[in-house]
């Protein structure tokens, strides 16, 4: 793709939008930074970046600000249906995501990991099974680390392990990974897609571009996921339809699968299962204080990741749940909240539905803030018991994300 003097307007400045803005100076681009948000911060980092030829504009979206753009490059947050989007194609704008703009200075293999629930984890462990090729691996894209922070980095012989989103997926045009693995398919981000059939077709899109060259890893055991076989143009292989050396966990068999499409034996897999300690802010240990567990599922941000999290904590639970609904339905959660927890503790924006779901089931009792929400759940507990972070809820509603709710809870947990 040829940028060079051309103007690009970047529509949102956090993460993904900066590594745009800095890969877009290298080019040679004239840049446009767009964000409706007044946060200081997004001045002060744009600052830090030290670029050339850029027009800036916070706190609003106009118009006349990306009327003369010849590409617009939107951030994961951005919807669809935003104004500068709509703005963009009234002029015929092209509009694109991040990873594809990246895309088209890769010049190496990616490996692209979407679905509902452990994009993260399989992305991190297909890094580390393809590190023993030899070859370097970049680990990145919804991950945390944007695609466009490294691309131009990335040579030929090396590998990309790549976690996407549905909304990275959703403006993509030529991005096209060399083997696409989904993993699973539930309810989720139902605020921002108007159905699941909508959810699912940009799910699928990762294998748009796909040709028989190149590689589909499909979970046997979801038969959504399952079905899309007889769509695709690549090879597909199947994982979770049988156990592998005793290894029953989806995640470990997904990068199994992808491990041995780039030769490395199982063996040699199991070996970097063994030595994984796991993913932060994933069922993660904080600590235990006077006999109770403490433990951070901050990223359990849907019923599914919820229900995954109460099947592997074997004590009963003191669970800390809420925030900004992402139009999940919490009562099939209701059976399993019944044996498992022992009282839930609701703050955020969705404490009403929540209540709603589990009224009749569960203890349930509110907390106006996110730091008496943990005080309540320590007084509740006791020896023996386990203090859940698992909020099956988006974090925008108190924090920045969910990397900032997980860092807090950990932080006053240790105050306690």
């Amino acid at each position: 793709m040829e940028l060079k003097n051309k103007r690009v307007s970047i529509i949102g400045f956090s993460r993904s939008g900066q590594a745009v803005a800095k890969l877009l100076q290298k080019v040679g681009a004239k840049i446009n930074i767009s964000d409706n948000s007044n946060d200081p911060r997004l001045k002060i980092n744009l600052e830090k970046l030290n670029l050339n030829n850029v027009n800036s504009e916070f706190g609003k979206h106009t118009e006349d600000f990306i009327k003369e753009s010849q590409l617009v490059v939107i951030s994961p947050g951005v919807r669809i249906d935003s104004k500068p989007v709509i703005w963009a194609k009234k002029r015929n704008i092209p509009v694109i995501s991040e990873i594809e703009l990246a895309y088209q200075f890769c010049p190496a293999p990616i490996v692209a990991v979407t679905g509902t629930n452990g994009k993260t984890t399989v992305t991190t462990l297909i890094g580390e099974i393809l590190k023993l090729t030899k070859k370097n691996v970049f680990v990145c894209g919804n991950i945390g680390e944007p695609f466009s922070k490294f691309v131009l980095d990335i040579k030929p012989n090396d590998i990309v392990s790549l976690e996407v989103s549905s909304f990275q997926l959703e403006t993509i045009k030529h991005f096209k990974p060399y083997v696409a693995v989904f993993l699973n398919f539930n309810q989720n981000h139902l605020d921002r897609h108007s159905d699941m059939n909508e959810y699912l077709a940009l799910k699928k899109r990762i294998f748009m571009n796909q040709t028989s060259r190149d590689w589909a890893v499909l979970n046997y055991g979801d038969s959504v996921v399952k079905g899309l076989a007889k769509e695709i143009k690549s090879k597909v292989v199947f994982f979770n339809h049988h156990k592998k050396n005793d290894i029953t966990n989806p995640n470990y068999l997904a990068s199994m699968s992808v491990g041995k499409i780039f030769g490395v034996s199982s063996h040699d897999c199991q070996e970097v299962f063994c030595n994984f300690k796991g993913m932060e802010h994933r069922l993660e240990f904080v600590t235990n204080i006077n006999g109770i567990d403490f433990v951070n599922d901050s990223k359990a941000t849907t019923v599914e990741a919820a229900v995954w999290a109460l099947k592997n904590i074997d004590k009963p639970i003191i669970m800390i749940a809420g925030g900004r609904n992402k139009g999940c339905d919490f009562t099939t959660l209701r059976n399993l909240v019944k044996v498992k927890v022992k009282e839930m503790i609701l703050i955020g924006e969705a404490r009403e539905k929540l209540r709603k779901a589990f009224s009749g089931v569960v203890k349930i009792q509110d907390a106006d803030t996110f730091e008496n929400a943990i005080k309540l759940s320590f007084q509740e507990a006791e020896s023996g018991n386990c203090v859940l972070l698992c909020p099956m809820c988006a974090s925008f509603d108190m924090f920045k994300d969910f990397e900032e709710r997980g860092r807090i809870f950990k932080e006053l947990v240790h105050k306690l």
